[in-house]
C-alpha cells in the first residue's frame, strides 16, 4: 500500500478521536469558537516545536516563502474556519442529516479545484471511483425518513454544499502551500505549511474571541488539560492530512479520508453496541470499493 494512503487512514483515524474529545471540551461550556481556537493554540507551538527540531536534525534552511504560499496558506486557513461553522450552524436545523450529506460533496469540489487552479486532473477511473465513494457517503448519511421526506435544498442544504466546497478551498490551499515549499522531504513541507496556517489560524480566532466572546478565553484557560489533548491530537491529525497532501493529488485524499465515516460506525458498533444497518453496510461496501479505486486509479 502507497504511503499516501496510510498517512490518510491515519489521519483519518487520529481526527475520529479528537472529534471525540472536542465533544468533551464542548461539554465543559466552551463555545464553538472557543473550543476551535484552543485546538489551533495548541497546535501552533507543537507545530513550530517539531519543524524546528527536524530543522536542526537534518540541517535545513528556512525555505525561500513565495507571494503563492502565503495567499494558500491565507486562503485554506480562512476557508476552513468559515467551513466549520458553516457545519455548525447545520445543527440548528432539522434537515441536519442533508445538510451533512450535501458537505460529503467536497470530494468533487476538490477534483474540480484540482483541475482549474492546481491542473492536477483526476483520471477517469479515479473519477468513477470518486462518484461510487459518494454514493457509499449518501447511503451513511441517508435521514431516518428518507431524502423525499427531509428535503433535498432549503437552508440546510445550502449551508452543506458551502461548507463542502469551502473544506474543498482548503484542502486545494494547504496542497498549494505545500507544493510552494522549496524542499524534497514531504515531512518538512508538511510540518512547514501546518505550522504556518495554524500561527494565521490562531491569530484569526484570538481576536474574534476577544471582540464577541470575551470570556470565552477565561474558559479556555479553565480546560488548558482537555483542551491540550485536543491539540495535540488535532495537531497529529493535520499533520496526516498535510503529509498526504505533499504526496499525492488533494482529491485523491479527501476520497481516501472518507473512512472517516467508516470509523464512526465502528465505534457506534463496537463501544456503544449499536448495530449498523443494512443500509450502512452497503455504504461502508460501497466506499471502501471506492477507496480501493483510488488507490488502483492514482
Amino acid at each position: 500500500m502507497e504511503l499516501w494512503v496510510i498517512v490518510t487512514i491515519a489521519a483519518a483515524a487520529v481526527q475520529t478521536l479528537r472529534f471525540s474529545l472536542q465533544k468533551q471540551l464542548k461539554g465543559l461550556g466552551l463555545s464553538t469558537a472557543s473550543a476551535t481556537a484552543s485546538r489551533f493554540a495548541v497546535a501552533a507551538p507543537l507545530a513550530f516545536a517539531a519543524t524546528a527540531l527536524l530543522m536542526a536534525f537534518r540541517g535545513y534552511a528556512f525555505p525561500a516563502l513565495s507571494g503563492t504560499f502565503w495567499l494558500a496558506i491565507l486562503a485554506g486557513g480562512m476557508a476552513q474556519i468559515v467551513a466549520t461553522f458553516c457545519t455548525i450552524a447545520l445543527f440548528s436545523h432539522r434537515s441536519f442529516a442533508v445538510g451533512i450529506a450535501f458537505t460529503k460533496t467536497e470530494v468533487l469540489q476538490v477534483a474540480i479545484f484540482s483541475a482549474l487552479i492546481l491542473n492536477e486532473r483526476v483520471s477517469g477511473p479515479g473519477v468513477v471511483a470518486i462518484l461510487i465513494g459518494l454514493a457509499g457517503v449518501l447511503l451513511l448519511s441517508r435521514p431516518a425518513g428518507g431524502w423525499a421526506k427531509e428535503g433535498w435544498l432549503g437552508r440546510a442544504g445550502l449551508l452543506g454544499l458551502m461548507a463542502g466546497g469551502l473544506f474543498g478551498a482548503s484542502a486545494i490551499g494547504y496542497r498549494a502551500a505545500t507544493v510552494e515549499i522549496a524542499n524534497d522531504d514531504p515531512l518538512f513541507r508538511a510540518l512547514f505549511a501546518l505550522a504556518a496556517v495554524t500561527l494565521v489560524q490562531t491569530a484569526m480566532l484570538l481576536p474574534y474571541l476577544l471582540w464577541r466572546e470575551p470570556g470565552e478565553l477565561t474558559r479556555v484557560v479553565a480546560a488548558r488539560r482537555p483542551a491540550f489533548w485536543v491539540g495535540v491530537t488535532g495537531m497529529l491529525g493535520s499533520l496526516g492530512w498535510f503529509l498526504a497532501f505533499a504526496l499525492q493529488n488533494a482529491a485523491y485524499v479527501r476520497s481516501v479520508g472518507q473512512i472517516e465515516l467508516v470509523f464512526t460506525v465502528l465505534v457506534s458498533t463496537f463501544f456503544f453496541r449499536e448495530r449498523p444497518s443494512r443500509r450502512e453496510l452497503a455504504g461502508i461496501g460501497l466506499l471502501a470499493a471506492s477507496i480501493i479505486g483510488i488507490v488502483w486509479a492514482s
